[in-house]
């Protein structure tokens, strides 16, 4: 197996980097994420990877994986219907280390983060997807330390325009995504539709979703903007599709499933106007106000435990909030040294509620299903809080160019975060007492890129970040002591380097970082039964980030995506007898890596014929360290045929050869390991028509 030492340095001898789409990258590319405004890739001193419009239409993704997974260092993992866990510069986890947004704007509140966010977000529709790898909370805020992903709706067409793509697969799955829109003088309307039925390849599979986007671009008169976006997704889905079996069960029939009557009900609602004006050439205003409104509703099979004997335990919860936002920047520019500051806010005021009712949950010894539930009746609610979250929180940052090939970026951000919780139970050492809690930080960055050339730069950057706990870490106890209650923020010291740029027919982009976590959150079991939450870890993270894009001849291309990182635990001690510290994290595979290989021949006519190669690494199943997966490699074949003008007709088979393998392998305290079943053979096609005016 390579060594770290090895796969950094073969990073840095190769020049390696991340190609996305059909294109190679160019340096003249503009992103929006890195800085929250159009800039030159090649001047901002982090990784800032896209997936194009084009790109995400080849695809077409079934499930998000199936596109995100093609950017080095990004897993993520299915947990059935569009659920997910992410993998990015961290573990792979369910913890709020990854921020979520559409246009820019937080697609959930701090306080009610959710690790499935994307299937929120109507991603089939996208223009596009832009990636920060690392910690980008001095731009963002808490929860931008492992990655930030932003999902950008497409703009308005300028001529009349209708888009229909019926599309029909395996396992019933069926999908229409729609899209039309016009503009007019001074306003244009885009509206993105998308519904989903997956039947599902295991039982308690099914999935549906319905969404909706509606985007109105409009110039007033003296040259300022709006872009107002209206956002909903209805998603009914049966959480179990990808819970773990045994070993047995999964060698002899992955498609059994031990639940019969899980399931989850999201509704999100999104309304966002961005009005920006510019002042001459040399300012700009931008001020985003938003709503947001969240409910989901919930019986997952992940949280049926065994508290002795044949005896079980679930829940049923319901957590809704409500947001009132805004996002507001000001950017001026001077003459000397091409300089640039930026200032602004974000204020969020998020209103929350949680209640959850404990179950007993019945099972069958025979068969091993969880056959029915009732409610426990000595309990009416297990939790039932509301908790206002409110961030008020200032940023600063100058970008200038003390040579002319160099530009320096410093900046600072400070949040001031705080819960309003109020107990609605009687309290106890699981119901904490209502209080308010606040927190405040201070998160400062550095960076700088140097365009070695006309075609190639390299950057450095440094990045402080941190986390506050959720909700659910602080007042959602869980059998915890009301320590919970007492949890301070994780912080993060980030820092990175990479060189990026294009040489004759090869586009590279290459990043080394190195990342340590302080006061991570640690559930420690003072005694059986009895346990706290404290801030007593520290873990360290460590990669290279490599790819390679490469276009011979006009007809093919060739685009790899490579990763090679450790995760490991520096002190992690849950019990007094139980000491993970220096072992390596469970779930965190060292090497990660995407080969695609595309075809465009004249006679498909702007079609293709694209061979995907996707390989994941070995894994710890445990933190311990004592057994591991031995990861598996996929291969995914897609083809695409236009006949004529406006029509599209294509064509996609995942997991080509039909490989078993696991999505995810756990043990868990009981020592047994949890095998989740990855997706079988699956093929897809659909036709694509396309009217405009």
């Amino acid at each position: 197996m390579m060594t770290f030492k090895a796969a950094l340095f073969t990073g840095f001898l190769l020049l390696p980097c991340l190609a996305a789409g059909e294109e190679p990258l160019k340096l003249e590319e503009v992103v929006v994420t890195g800085t929250r405004e159009a800039e030159p890739l090649k001047e901002v001193p982090a990784t800032v990877n896209r997936i194009k419009e084009d790109e995400i239409r080849t695809v077409r993704p079934s499930h998000p994986s199936e596109i995100m997974n093609r950017v080095p260092g990004v897993w993520i993992n299915s947990t059935g219907g569009e659920g997910h866990i992410t993998s990015i510069r961290q573990p792979l986890t369910t913890s709020p280390v990854y921020l979520f947004l559409e246009d820019g704007i937080p697609v959930r509140s701090t306080g009610f983060f959710n690790h499935n966010a994307l299937y929120e977000v109507n991603m089939p529709g996208a223009e596009r997807v832009e990636v920060i790898k690392g910690t980008g909370t001095a731009l963002y805020g808490s929860d931008a330390i492992g990655g930030t992903i932003n999902v950008m709706t497409r703009p308005a067409p300028l001529t009349p325009e209708i888009e229909i793509n019926p599309e029909a697969g395996s396992y019933d799955w069926k999908r229409l995504l729609a899209s039309m829109g016009n503009t007019r003088g001074a306003n244009g309307v885009r509206l993105d539709l998308n519904a989903t039925h997956s039947g599902g390849w295991r039982e308690r599979k099914e999935y549906n979703r319905y969404s909706g986007t509606m985007k109105w671009d409009h110039i007033f008169p003296g040259g300022a903007g709006a872009k107002t976006v209206l956002a909903f997704s209805k998603i009914d889905q049966q959480t179990s599709g990808g819970a773990p079996l045994t070993k047995a069960d999964y060698d002899s029939r992955p498609w059994y499933n031990y639940q019969t009557f899980d399931f989850r009900n999201v509704k999100a609602l999104r309304l966002s106007s961005a009005f920006e004006k510019e002042y001459g050439e040399s300012s700009l205003l931008s001020v985003v106000p938003y709503l947001r409104w969240n409910r989901m509703d919930l019986m997952p099979e992940w949280g049926i435990f065994n508290i002795g004997g044949n005896n079980y335990r679930g829940s049923l919860s319901a957590t809704e909030f409500y947001s009132l936002g805004m996002l507001a920047k000001y950017r001026r520019d001077f003459a000397p040294l091409r300089t640039r500051l930026i200032t602004g806010v974000d204020l969020d005021l998020s209103p929350g509620k949680y209640y959850e009712r404990r179950t007993i949950v019945t099972r069958d010894t025979g068969t091993l299903k969880y056959t029915g539930f009732s409610f426990d009746p000595s309990t009416v609610n297990n939790y039932d809080y509301d908790a206002t979250f409110f961030g008020a929180s200032p940023y600063a940052q100058a970008e200038f160019s003390p040579v002319e090939k160099l530009r320096v970026t410093v900046g600072a951000r400070y949040d001031d975060l705080s819960y309003d919780y109020t107990n609605n139970l009687t309290t106890s050492a699981n119901h904490p007492e209502s209080d308010r809690k606040s927190y405040y930080h201070l998160s400062p960055k550095a960076g700088a890129a140097y365009s070695v050339t006309d075609d190639i730069s390299v950057f450095a950057s440094y990045n402080n970040g941190f986390r506050i706990p959720s909700t659910t870490d602080l007042f959602k106890a869980s059998g915890t002591a009301t320590t919970a209650s007492n949890l301070k923020p994780i912080k993060v010291d980030s820092y990175e380097t990479g060189v990026r740029g294009k040489y004759g027919i090869i586009s590279f982009e290459t990043a080394l970082y190195y990342m340590k976590k302080k006061d991570d959150i640690v559930t420690f079991a003072v005694a059986a039964g009895n346990s706290q939450r404290l801030n007593a870890g520290k873990t360290e993270h460590k990669g290279v980030e490599i790819g390679l894009g490469v276009r011979p001849v006009k007809e093919v291309s060739m685009n790899v995506s490579y990763s090679y990182a450790k995760h490991s635990y520096v002190e992690w001690k849950v019990s007094p007898t139980v000491d993970f510290s220096g072992k390596e994290i469970s779930i965190a595979p060292r090497q990660n890596l995407s080969a695609r290989l595309d075809y465009t021949p004249e006679v498909l006519k702007g079609g293709l014929v694209e061979l995907e190669w996707a390989h994941l690494g070995s894994y710890w199943m445990d933190d311990a360290n004592t057994e591991k997966y031995k990861g598996h490699d996929l291969i995914n074949l897609r083809a695409s045929y236009k006949p004529v003008p406006g029509w599209e007709l294509y064509a996609k088979a995942l997991n080509l050869f039909d490989r078993s393998y696991a999505d995810r392998v756990s043990k868990g305290a009981t020592g047994e390991a949890l095998w989740a079943p990855g997706t079988p053979l699956s093929v897809y096609a659909g036709v694509v028509y396309n009217w405009r005016q």
